[in-house]
């Protein structure tokens, strides 16, 4: 999803400017078109949208809340209350504020006479995948299955994202400390050899590695007060271009080009497509709209552009399989897997093979990524400790040797 910076007037005219997250500038249009408002532009949010610089101030419910939600709620309908009754039930033991206030809004929608998958698509931060399965369901008159199969698949998905960021945590962590060791050895270490080599360099010639070094010290102790805020207001900068559209195509692009990884994000991001779409099929949706909503849920904007590009060739009635093939992003196999599907008549059962296998050669190849990158980590760092303390203690060394003249 992007940000858009809406401009709107309500029933009393008032002119109203806010930011959305939509998933292009119609959809936002539409869906606040359809609650009364006058619209008078949409348009993508960039840094300076607003004339001032402003950090996002997206909110979002956690997707475990939102399972457990569902999970009660699917329960409380197979019981046989009415939809209203369930959501007033669940509203009432909801202790998240903002959550709660947003459910009101749906209860009221509903209420009012609309439909549970519009009543949630108008709150604007409800994944676009369950808003067009609760849709699948209330079309097929099949809510309950539709709504299991959409908890399955979250819960699928969320114990498959904890084991990928288990093996991320031991690297980052060993990251973490040794940019924190630089750091303290820069600003206060080699600060405190300046002032014990302070009487020396007065009588002898310092190395000019050790010269060097010290500048640094000097400058990284003297300037500290402007070099963080300096460095808080660039990452600030470039974290909020890689929540722009062109940000992220462009961060896509570098991630799947790098070595090693790249190929993981690729078959991630296969897996998790693969089960999507399953999912949307298992639960009625016919194939183009299941492609497009998956293409548009993807975080991988490069995935995201060659679903949404194969949707257009399937609509135009080219099988599922040659599309994604033409478009070049997807691994052969993968390719191969959806034909077998497409030519038995068992696509969605063949696309969560096709997720299964990709989320096991996914943790599998994260694993052996890992035992390579955590000692080529501790080899890069240590080379740049031993260069620092190298350039600190030659002039002791040199000393001792005679060479310091």
């Amino acid at each position: 999803m992007a940000e858009f910076v809406i401009k709107m007037a309500d029933e009393r005219g008032r002119v109203l400017e806010q930011v959305e997250d939509g998933y292009s500038a119609s959809e936002v249009r539409e869906r606040f078109a359809q609650q009364g408002y006058l619209i008078y532009s949409v348009r993508p949010r960039s840094i300076f949208s607003t004339g001032e610089l402003r950090l996002p101030q997206r909110r979002r419910v956690k997707v475990d809340q939102f399972v457990i939600f569902n999970s009660q709620f699917l329960t409380l309908i197979r019981a046989g209350l009415p939809i209203l009754n369930a959501l007033e039930l669940l509203l009432k033991r909801q202790r998240n504020a903002y959550f709660r206030s947003l459910l009101e809004n749906v209860r009221d929608r509903v209420k009012g006479g609309e439909v549970l998958s519009s009543a949630f698509a108008a709150q604007g931060v409800f994944p676009k995948l369950y808003t067009t399965t609760v849709l699948a369901g209330e079309k097929s008159g099949n809510l309950e299955e539709v709504l299991n199969r959409y908890i399955g698949f979250q819960r699928m998905a969320i114990a498959f994202r904890k084991k990928v960021q288990a093996s991320l945590v031991y690297p980052a962590l060993l990251f973490v400390l040794i940019i924190a060791m630089l750091t303290f050895l820069i600003t206060y270490v080699i600060p405190q050899f300046g002032k014990l080599y302070e009487q020396i360099s007065q009588e002898k010639t310092l190395p000019a590695l050790t010269v060097f070094m010290l500048s640094v010290g000097q400058i990284a102790q003297k300037y500290v007060l402007i070099i963080l805020p300096v460095f808080a207001i660039i990452a600030a900068l470039l974290w909020r271009w890689s929540q722009s559209n062109s940000g992220m195509r462009a961060i896509d692009r570098v991630r799947l080009k790098t070595p090693l990884l790249g190929g993981i994000w690729l078959k991630y991001q296969v897996a998790v497509f693969s089960r999507m779409l399953g999912t949307l099929l298992s639960g009625g949706l016919p194939l183009v709209p299941a492609l497009e909503t998956a293409g548009s849920s993807i975080q991988s904007k490069t995935v995201a552009d060659s679903i949404l590009t194969a949707s257009q060739r399937v609509r135009e009635g080219r099988a599922l399989s040659r599309s994604l093939e033409e478009t070049g992003k997807f691994p052969e196999l993968a390719v191969e897997m959806i034909e077998v599907g497409e030519s038995t008549g068992a696509l969605p059962a063949m696309l969560t093979s096709v997720a299964e296998f990709y989320e096991e050669d996914v943790q599998t190849a994260l694993t052996a990524a890992m035992s390579l990158i955590e000692p080529i980590i501790l080899v890069v760092m240590g080379g740049i400790v031993a260069f620092v303390l190298l350039s600190l203690y030659l002039p002791i060394f040199t000393l001792g040797a005679g060479g310091i003249r």
